[in-house]
């Protein structure tokens, strides 16, 4: 299997999210990669700059894209939580978040400008 796209990571991230407790990036890498059956190899994929993993790369752009949308918040540094709107989401049992998804939001209408 191949490292998933930002889009495929949103809905996993945020039901990982909805325990409601404070999560740090580095715990949802490794949870996040037994649920997608990553191997090693693809884990430790490099990107073209070297500079992080294909999977980190992507899991932060989900990350980013749920928090402009109000889905997620940053309570402080390097920790993101769920928000009432997330909770929210996840009650209605979407089959998937995306880009398409996420531009219901006006927050995240004006990211994307």
């Amino acid at each position: 299997m191949a490292v998933p796209d930002y889009q495929s990571l949103m809905l996993p991230l945020l039901k990982i999210a909805s325990d409601g407790k404070e999560h740090g990036f580095s715990e949802v890498l490794g949870v996040l990669a037994l649920q997608v059956k990553l191997t090693d190899d693809e884990r430790k994929e490099q990107l073209p700059s070297g500079t992080q993993t294909r999977f980190e790369n992507r899991v932060r752009w989900a990350q980013i894209y749920l928090k402009k949308a109000g889905l997620l918040e940053n309570p402080r540094r390097g920790k993101f939580l769920i928000t009432e709107r997330g909770l929210t989401v996840l009650k209605e049992v979407p089959p998937h978040i995306n880009v398409k998804f996420l531009r219901q939001y006006p927050e995240f209408l004006e990211f994307q400008k």
